[in-house]
């Protein structure tokens, strides 16, 4: 396993539980972008108008988080904070209560639970909102985890079933008669390997040996969070709170320790971490926009990642062109939500679907295969079938840039 962020943690423990003897190689496991996330599990919260495809592959993932919750903290005895709490999508001005309307109208189509609220009705259910808030709508499907607790319990679960976790970095994937042979660590040289999965998020496209054609074409996507410790007394969020400020996204996910996750920020520098200080300071005014009492709030944590686009930004994921090397990146910012059933797939095609409880063809990540960019190559997918692929989303599109 190339990568140890929440996609490949979570496929290593479903591997190791299918009795596959697993190693996880990364520098610094689960302390990548999935650290940086804020665990919103909100399957339409992302997706455009038409993108039908992607839609129905975020609420096949939504589907499966109860189950995969429940049985990743048995197997590692640690709680991820699932909370099916719901969520608020709350406007600041006019245009921005029309755009919460455009996304209502979405919810509704899919057949999620979604209702308009007025401004009085939002101060009700979320007594901290600003009295500028101009109205908004409510998400009952919309949950979220604590990503962080996620990243560590797939680690103590990866562990208690056998998982092999070194910090190293893969430099290059050895190919011998078309088929994988092993991988080349940077300071433990060569390793063998019957089967390599390639779940290294954005540097997932930077391995040696492999042919162009058949590495992902990932690019860094930077997004920061901001988490803030709230007082000893007095009451907090009870749930999600997204907002729109203007045109300008921004979220607040509460966790059970009285703390909160702010975001968010998209920003396309190449693979620029670095944290700074006016996307802290918007962040922080337009978060304030929405609840002013977090002037009480201390800021305890500032965090960067870059999660993995794709030219589509949807996922790939899937068998390649070279025999026994399977890619799971991509995910942009849906790595979290994504996680169950990428793992699922990817263990269905490491098993040859020999697992019942597995995917089974048409699969929901037919569309995604990682071969779709070729030019002049298709995506190997055992069979599976192919279909629409998941359009092109808009940077500036108000409904879809809330952060993971």
């Amino acid at each position: 396993m190339i990568g140890g962020g929440v996609i490949g943690l979570s496929i290593a423990w479903r591997s190791a539980t299918r009795g596959l003897s697993v190693a996880v190689v990364d520098p610094r496991p689960g302390k990548g972008a999935s650290w940086a996330a804020a665990g919103m599990l909100a399957p339409a919260g992302e997706a455009h108008f038409g993108e039908t495809a992607l839609t129905a592959l975020n609420l096949e993932a939504a589907r499966a988080w109860p189950r995969f919750a429940r049985e990743l903290e048995e197997s590692s005895g640690r709680s991820v904070d699932y909370l099916a709490a719901g969520s608020l999508l709350v406007a600041v001005d006019a245009s921005d209560r029309v755009a919460t309307d455009d996304l209502l109208g979405f919810h509704v189509e899919l057949g999620l639970a979604a209702r308009r609220l007025s401004a009085r009705e939002c101060r009700k259910l979320e007594p901290l909102l600003s009295p500028g808030v101009r109205g908004g709508t409510e998400f009952a499907d919309d949950h979220q985890v604590d990503n962080r607790r996620v990243v560590e319990a797939l680690l103590a679960a990866g562990r208690s079933e056998g998982v092999s976790f070194l910090e190293d970095e893969v430099t290059g994937v050895e190919i011998d008669g078309g088929r994988v042979a092993g991988v080349v660590l940077r300071s433990a040289g060569r390793r063998p390997a019957g089967a390599v999965v390639v779940a290294a998020g954005c540097r997932s496209g930077q391995l040696d040996g492999v042919p162009a054609w058949v590495l992902p074409p990932v690019r860094p996507v930077k997004g920061m969070t901001l988490r803030l410790q709230g007082p000893t007394h007095g009451p907090g969020l009870r749930r999600t709170v997204r907002g729109l400020v203007h045109g300008r996204n921004c979220y607040l996910v509460p966790r059970r320790d009285g703390s909160v996750v702010v975001g968010a920020t998209v920003e396309e520098k190449g693979y620029d971490l670095t944290v700074q200080v006016g996307a802290i300071g918007d962040l922080l005014d337009d978060a304030r926009r929405l609840v002013p009492s977090l002037d009480e709030y201390a800021l305890v944590d500032t965090t960067t990642g870059l999660r993995p686009g794709s030219p589509d930004n949807a996922p790939m994921v899937g068998a390649t062109g070279v025999d026994g090397l399977i890619v799971a990146t991509g995910h942009y910012r849906n790595g979290i939500l994504l996680a169950p059933i990428t793992a699922r797939e990817v263990v269905w095609l490491l098993t040859d679907g020999s697992d019942p409880a597995a995917l089974v063809p048409p699969s929901p990540f037919a569309p995604f295969a990682p071969g779709r960019f070729a030019i002049g190559h298709a995506g190997a997918g055992r069979g599976r079938q192919t279909g629409e692929v998941g359009r092109g989303r808009q940077t500036g599109a108000a409904l879809s840039r809330t952060l993971r």
